[in-house]
């Protein structure tokens, strides 16, 4: 027996799990301490009532013989769904067939599974600070990976490269609206990543998970608003951030028909990955997903979403009070905040847990452009986001 030898490659922990013993080591030296977390993405409002409603019917079906569903039809998603999300883009002009898309257990999976229909020694180019899922995906496969710098130089949104190893890059990560620093690119911006991964041959997979975010005329809320993305890019999104899916797991890829190499063809070898890999995501989730293109379900996420931008405005609202620069928050539920008094992102997080009893999370991890920055989400209660930026406007007061 041989192990993959790349695992022991990887860092000897994962991001939030080092912050959650953190958290726990304080709180059992602290019992007394209230302490707020703002770091982990998870939302907080519970799913919609015309999903709940939805996610109820397709269980009673479940209990009828004449509407029993058994293996789905197809691991690429049920039609209902598919042409749902299918229409969801018509909406913005943005033209993509049923059978360029693939429904998911969530955007993470198969921003890694994608990757079984790349050979390993293929070089990632990937932007710093970044999600870490993406550098440990590459890292277990064997992958060369390549980073290019994010930071307020150029708004935390990097372009191609000129020269150097990232122009050899054969696949591309972008997150827009990014997580962690909430910053957004524009069809401008896109088309020029567009035109440069056309033009050496390389693919773009990318991460769409916060689209609905986008408020701000300009932004971009898929990369198939420019055309040629057809011919190059891969875009994952969720049902997650969008309409709390997080413990329901629902999500989608779309992988257009004209991406591909040497013969082969990448949606038939997506498809074909998925029907040997996959169960497919379960019929009652399926339509819980496919209320939330109703009317009545696009009008309760709204709700939600705008819950959400309130808190990010209490954040900024508070920072904004204690002159901390910081960007974000806008198109994005996330504020990238830069580390007052020249503490480092780890120094900050004792700081804050310490000091405010609040918890964020550090841009060190996600990245060594991430130094010197730290990230706070806008997912909480609003009352307990409300307390939080109080805490954090008065402990930065003190420094």
């Amino acid at each position: 027996m041989q192990l993959n030898k790349h695992y022991a490659e990887l860092n000897e922990s994962y991001l939030f799990s080092t912050i959650a013993r953190k958290v726990r080591e304080y709180q059992a030296a602290h019992p007394e301490a209230d302490v707020i977390r703002l770091g982990i993405g998870d939302v907080t409002l519970p799913l919609p009532a015309p999903v709940i409603e939805a996610l109820h019917g397709a269980v009673a079906e479940m209990g009828v013989q004449e509407t029993f569903h058994g293996y789905i039809p197809s691991e690429q998603g049920y039609p209902f769904l598919r042409d749902a999300i299918r229409g969801y883009y018509a909406e913005r002009g943005v033209k993509i067939s049923s059978d360029e898309i693939f429904i998911s257990d969530g955007a993470k999976s198969d921003l890694g599974n994608l990757l079984d229909c790349f050979a390993a020694d293929n070089t990632v180019l990937v932007p710093d600070p970044v999600y870490p899922v993406y550098v440990d995906d590459n890292v277990m496969a064997g992958r060369s990976i390549v980073y290019m710098a994010a930071n307020a130089g150029n708004d935390f949104l990097p372009m191609p490269p000129a020269d150097g190893a990232g122009a050899a890059a054969d696949i591309v990560y972008l997150c827009s609206p990014n997580n962690p620093t909430g910053a957004a690119y524009t069809p401008a911006q896109l088309k020029t990543w567009v035109d440069w991964a056309i033009e050496h041959k390389a693919v773009i997979l990318y991460d769409a998970a916060y689209e609905c975010f986008v408020t701000e005329p300009g932004c971009a809320r898929s990369i198939y608003e420019v055309p040629g993305a057809e011919r190059c890019a891969v875009e994952v999104c969720s049902f997650s951030k969008m309409a709390g899916f997080t413990g329901t797991r629902c999500g989608w890829t779309v992988v257009p028909t004209g991406i591909g190499s040497e013969g082969q063809n990448l949606n038939k070898m997506w498809l074909r990955r998925q029907t040997t890999k996959f169960n497919g995501v379960a019929y009652i989730i399926q339509r819980g997903a496919a209320a939330v293109f109703t009317p009545e379900g696009r009008a309760a996420i709204e709700e939600n979403l705008a819950y959400y931008r309130r808190n990010a405005a209490v954040i900024a609202a508070a920072l904004d009070a204690a002159g901390v620069w910081y960007c974000g928050g806008k198109n994005s539920p996330y504020i990238w905040l830069r580390c007052p008094a020249g503490m480092d992102s780890w120094q900050f997080f004792d700081w804050l847990l310490d000091t405010a009893h609040v918890v964020g999370t550090p841009g060190a991890g996600f990245g060594p452009c991430g130094e010197g920055y730290f990230r706070l989400t806008a997912f909480g209660d609003a009352e307990r986001t409300k307390e939080a930026a109080g805490r954090l406007r008065s402990a930065l007061a003190k420094l």
